[in-house]
């Protein structure tokens, strides 16, 4: 017989023996010793790739809080919620000793991790690539000691408190049908819109546009629109300090969505051709309650950056984790992980789309084990001369690459187009898609002098995950 059991087979059957196998709830955690009483963190706050991991008392620091998420193997990554690197065993060693530091995540067996709750309260933290102990190396008690990892077996320098500091959010709805009937809404009311965005609250629809102060709508059943009052009919003073051209109350391109038990509206500050532009923040209990606080600035940009922070969109991953897109013209489509505590960003920007010609007002949504990026490709704002129409491509990582229908990355120009307007409306762009089914849109419209108005349709799907009207 072969008694010989090897890397991570032999820790979980060591774990087991104490083991009580309980899901950690995906959320923010402090990872505290049982052994030091310490916290490991990243030491020093690094933000480079390689940085070193290990112990300090408890200062509150953002290097002490660590986003845990369960993946479909059931193994958990372990991500810095300041520097929004994940927590690995380096240069994917299998020694006793080997140092344990974060590096940008990307899924590898290295940065995930078997956590297994011990019958009294605490985690032994396993390795999947080495089947190795997250450690407190020799023991040591000191401020700064090393974490690394070890062969386990159970002492209390292997040992962790999970402290739950907050529960991650909603992860994404699927309520799409794939192959159903056309479905333009005949919609009717106030209609003058220009970069939607749309919400259903409590029996109630919600939509929120480019203009002075936030200006919205709201309709009981989707068809019958009426004007809402602005959210900041008299602006905030903030963003004349940065965006100093701006036209006072002057908002574009709002987003809102409900995230872990509050409503959140990103919005955009900027002025015509410029990058000197910022993003801006505020939530609220509910959309109808209408408490809304302003939580400041999220990103910025001047004239000297090649990406300009406007456009915003709200994106949740498969596991209730968000993000933020952005982007218009300049390089294109741009991605940050959002801090879910704060919901501004953190870590490093991805770069999502690309093209020599116009691309701005992205939106992202999860369906199906895919990522659909969607953005307005052409000119804006000219009225029946604009030549906007709506692009997609999708992904398995909400980082990309995204990839159209003919298997081109939209980082070079792809993306399969969804509208491309008609002889009536004309230019469609600024889209929004609620869950995975509705999607608001502006368009031009040729028989109203150009006026850009409201569209909502349905989005099917066709049987090989590509959207379609």
């Amino acid at each position: 017989m072969n008694y010989k059991i090897s890397g991570l087979a032999l820790a979980a059957t060591l774990v087991s023996s104490a083991a009580c196998y309980a899901d950690v709830a995906n959320g923010v955690y402090t990872i505290t010793s049982k052994y030091s009483g310490k916290l490991a963190e990243v030491g020093a706050a690094a933000l480079n790739d390689g940085a070193n991991i290990n112990q300090w008392p408890a200062n509150g620091h953002d290097t002490q809080k660590w986003m845990i998420t369960q993946h479909d193997s059931g193994y958990y990554s372990i991500v810095n919620l300041n520097s929004a690197k994940a927590m690995e065993v380096y240069d994917w060693s299998t020694d006793d000793g080997a140092n344990v530091a974060q590096w940008g995540y990307w899924g590898g067996d290295s940065q995930l991790w078997d956590i297994s709750q011990q019958s009294d309260g605490s985690y032994a933290i396993i390795n999947k690539n080495s089947g190795k102990a997250l450690d407190l190396l020799s023991w040591d008690t000191a401020d700064g000691a090393n974490l690394g990892q070890w062969s386990y077996w159970g002492g209390d320098a292997q040992l962790w408190q999970l402290n739950l500091i907050q529960q991650a959010g909603n992860k994404p709805v699927d309520t799409s049908t794939t192959n159903g009937a056309t479905n333009h809404w005949p919609i009717t009311g106030n209609l003058v819109t220009h970069d939607p965005t749309i919400a259903y609250e409590d029996g109630m629809w919600w939509e929120f546009q480019t203009g002075d102060g936030i200006y919205g709508k709201y309709s009981h059943d989707g068809i019958n629109w009426e004007g809402a009052a602005a959210i900041f009919p008299n602006g905030l003073s903030w963003w004349d300090a940065y965006v100093p051209g701006q036209n006072g109350i002057d908002v574009w391109a709002p987003d809102v969505k409900y995230y872990n038990g509050r409503t959140w509206l990103y919005y955009s500050i900027s002025t015509f051709g410029s990058r000197t532009s910022a993003i801006g923040l505020a939530s609220a209990s509910k959309i109808s309650a209408g408490d809304w606080q302003d939580h400041g600035l999220v990103i910025n940009t001047t004239d000297s950056d090649n990406y300009n922070a406007i456009d915003p969109d709200l994106v949740i991953d498969e596991d209730g984790n968000p993000w933020l897109t952005f982007g218009s013209w300049n390089s294109g489509i741009k991605l940050m992980r959002l801090n879910p505590i704060t919901m501004k960003p953190i870590g490093e920007m991805y770069s999502l789309a690309s093209r020599s010609g116009g691309i701005e007002a992205p939106t992202i949504i999860y369906r199906q084990g895919y990522y659909y990026l969607f953005v307005s490709i052409g000119k804006c704002c000219a009225g029946v001369d604009s030549t906007y129409q709506i692009a997609y491509g999708r992904a398995t990582s909400v980082t990309g690459p995204y990839l159209d229908k003919n298997g081109v990355d939209m980082m070079n120009s792809g993306g399969s187009i969804l509208d491309a307007g008609s002889d009536v409306w004309v230019g469609p762009g600024g889209q929004d898609i609620a869950n995975t089914d509705v999607i608001a849109r502006h368009a031009y419209d040729a028989t109203d002098n150009g006026t850009p108005k409201l569209l909502i349709s349905i989005l099917n799907w066709d049987s090989s995950g590509w959207p379609r009207y």
